[in-house]
Parts: C-alpha cells; sequence; structure tokens
C-alpha cells in the first residue's frame, strides 16, 4: 500500500467513525423523543401511544416508491445507463 492509500484508507476510516458517532448521537435524541410526556388532566401520559405514532414505516415507503415513480428516466438517459451498465460488466 503506497502512503496517499494509506492517507486515504485513514480518512475513510475517520469519517466512518464520525458516521457511527452521529448514529449514537441521533439515537440518544430518538431516545429521548420517545420517552416524552405531557400532562393530560391529573395523569402523565406518554406523547406517542404507540409506535405509528412516532414512526410511520408505511408512510416511508410510500414515500420512497413515490420517489422511484417521479425519477422516470427520459430516453436519452436510459440509453446512457445503458452503455454505462455494458461498460462496468466489461470492466472498462
Amino acid at each position: 500500500m503506497t502512503f496517499p492509500e494509506y492517507l486515504y484508507r485513514m480518512k475513510a476510516y475517520n469519517l466512518a467513525r464520525i458516521d457511527k458517532e452521529r448514529d449514537m448521537h441521533l439515537q440518544a435524541w430518538v431516545n429521548r423523543e420517545v420517552n416524552m410526556k405531557k400532562q393530560q388532566g391529573k395523569n402523565t401520559v406518554y406523547v406517542y401511544q404507540q409506535f405509528k405514532d412516532f414512526f410511520d414505516y408505511e408512510k416511508r415507503l410510500n414515500e420512497i416508491e413515490q420517489e422511484k415513480e417521479e425519477s422516470n428516466l427520459s430516453e436519452h438517459e436510459r440509453s446512457l445507463a445503458k452503455i454505462a451498465s455494458e461498460l462496468n460488466k466489461k470492466g472498462g
């Protein structure tokens, strides 16, 4: 491994560590949010009664599917993608 390759690998490693730190902090934030409570009359209740109130999995899936449908490629873009795919298969 050359020295520049080593430097690139170290940079990639450090960037990956930063991503992991961000994920840990995001998880801590989510834990805080999910444990939020509010006063309801004389009782204290959770803000999110069900998991779906906190994270709607089906809604997120539908959003992704909708993005796919909206990103229809033009004929020219499709032909370029096909050429790129064929070049990748050949290793070129």
